[in-house]
C-alpha cells in the first residue's frame, strides 16, 4: 500500500509522516531536502537554479515511487511527485523564474514519467492559511527558508487548491491544519487515525 501525503511548505508533512509511520507500522520515504546540493543555492538565486532544482526533485521523486512499487511493502511518502510537476514547477515558471525551454523540457520528461508510476492508495492533503504556514517555517528555523516570501507560499497555496480540486487519481483525504495541533494535542492526532481508518478501510 502507497500512502501519500501532500502540502505547502510548512503544513506539518514530515511531522504527520512520522506519526503515521509509527502508528500504521508503514515505512517512511522523506523528501531528500538535507542532501540537496541545490536548495540553499535555489533560495538566494532562483532565477539561476529553478530548473536545476526541479530536475534534481523529479528524479529523486521518481526514483522513490518506483522504489515504493517494487518494495511489496505499505510505505507512506512524503509529498508526491504530482505536486513538483502540478505546482511548484509551473509556479517558478509563472513567476519567470523558469525560461519555456527549460519549462517545457521539464514538463515532458515529467510526462514520460508519469507513465511508469501508479498514483498512491491515499492521499492525505494537508490544508493550510498563509498565516499558519508563516509560524511554522519560523518555528522550525530552517536558514534556507529565512527568504521564502509571504506572496511566494501564497502562489503556491492557489496551485495547490486548484489542483486538489481536480485530483482524480484516488482516494483523498483533506484535513485542515489551521485549527488543529497533531504535534501536541493527542485528540487531534487521533482524530486523523480514525479518518484514515475510514478512507482505508471503509469505516463510517
Amino acid at each position: 500500500m502507497h500512502i501519500a501525503v501532500a502540502g505547502n511548505i510548512g503544513a506539518g508533512k514530515t511531522t504527520l509522516t512520522r506519526s503515521l509511520a509509527k502508528q500504521f507500522k508503514w515505512e517512511p520515504h522523506f523528501e531528500d531536502v538535507v542532501d540537496n546540493p541545490y536548495l540553499d543555492d535555489f533560495y538566494h538565486q532562483m532565477e539561476r537554479w529553478s530548473f536545476n532544482l526541479q530536475i534534481y526533485f523529479l528524479n529523486s521523486r521518481f526514483r522513490q515511487v518506483m522504489q515504493i512499487r517494487q518494495s511489496g511493502k505499505n510505505i507512506i511518502q512524503d509529498r508526491t511527485i504530482y505536486e513538483d510537476a502540478h505546482i511548484f514547477a509551473p509556479n517558478l515558471h509563472a513567476m519567470g523564474l523558469m525560461t519555456n525551454r527549460d519549462f517545457q523540457n521539464y514538463t515532458s520528461l515529467f510526462e514520460l514519467m508519469e507513465g511508469f508510476v501508479g498514483a498512491p492508495d491515499l492521499l492525505i492533503y494537508l490544508r493550510s492559511s498563509i498565516p499558519n504556514l508563516v509560524s511554522q517555517i519560523h518555528k522550525r528555523g530552517r536558514d534556507y527558508e529565512n527568504t521564502i516570501s509571504i506572496e511566494y507560499l501564497s502562489r503556491l497555496n492557489e496551485r495547490y487548491e486548484a489542483w486538489i480540486t481536480n485530483y482524480d487519481k484516488g482516494k483523498l483525504l483533506i484535513i485542515d491544519v489551521d485549527n488543529i495541533d497533531f504535534v501536541n494535542n493527542p485528540e487531534d492526532l487521533g482524530m486523523i487515525y480514525n479518518r484514515i481508518n475510514a478512507e482505508l478501510n471503509g469505516l463510517f
